[in-house]
């Protein structure tokens, strides 16, 4: 079982990995029964023995991508060539690591009248498939669209998932955009091109006054920023959180 460390650590053990992509796992530890999140939070997570590390040490951040009443833990990244995720991946099946949190603010707002337009690149889909989930499981009355970014369909994690969520929650709209789908060996029907005003404009018609999120790489958050900002959205109804890679 995990088992609390102090008031803010736990020890968690690992239960499963998954591949949820091309390059994309995704890990699944026990939950702690005293531990409670908001859809969006994230954690950190430390090797306790590692048989390796590097410059940037035995800590990393991750965004929690299992909503809270799923029965474990997820988190998700890209299988980049460091110390700290070859370590992750070659670790048995029971072996445990500290987990510190929650962490963080990019939780949904609690207006229900005001929608919620997500922006999501790559890997920045984590904080948000922990909100439609959970709203789907929750039945939230919650106005829900979640744009989604990739080369191809294959780099894209959770998409069928993210896809057939529509089905089980009326007020959620999935649109996903490819900006290499002839790169592609699994066809796709779905946009193309990077994130922009006009592919907002389109999916967006009748949906009045949203809150904008908006996570992923830096460059990508950073123009997408820019770009709501040109639009005249207020600074306080943009929201947003990067992810470099490590």
């Amino acid at each position: 079982m995990s088992e609390a460390l102090n008031e803010d650590g736990y020890t968690v053990r690992l239960t499963e990995r998954r591949l949820v992509a091309e390059g994309t796992m995704a890990f699944h530890f026990e939950k702690p029964a005293q531990f409670v999140f908001a859809p969006g939070q994230f954690v950190d997570f430390t090797l306790l023995q590692p048989s390796e590390t590097d410059a940037a040490g035995n800590t990393r951040t991750f965004s929690i991508a299992s909503a809270p009443q799923e029965s474990t833990l997820m988190v998700a990244t890209r299988l980049r060539d460091t110390a700290f995720k070859r370590e992750l991946q070659r670790m048995p099946i029971g072996a445990t690591l500290r987990m510190e949190g929650p962490f963080g603010k990019l939780v949904l707002h609690a207006d229900q009248t005001r929608p919620a337009v997500f922006l999501a690149g790559g890997i920045g889909i984590t904080p948000f498939r922990s909100m439609v989930v959970h709203a789907a499981l929750q039945r939230s009355p919650h106005r829900i669209v979640l744009f989604y970014s990739n080369r191809r369909p294959e780099d894209a994690a959770f998409l069928d998932e993210l896809q057939a969520l529509q089905e089980k929650n009326p007020h959620y709209t999935f649109v996903g955009t490819m900006t290499e789908p002839g790169k592609s060996s699994r066809a796709w029907q779905g946009e193309t091109g990077y994130i922009n005003a006009a592919l907002l404009s389109k999916h967006l018609v009748n949906v009045e006054k949203p809150i904008y999120y908006v996570v992923g790489p830096p460059g990508m958050v950073t123009g997408l920023r820019t770009m709501l900002k040109d639009a005249h959205i207020d600074d306080a109804d943009i929201r947003t959180e990067k992810f470099a890679g490590y």
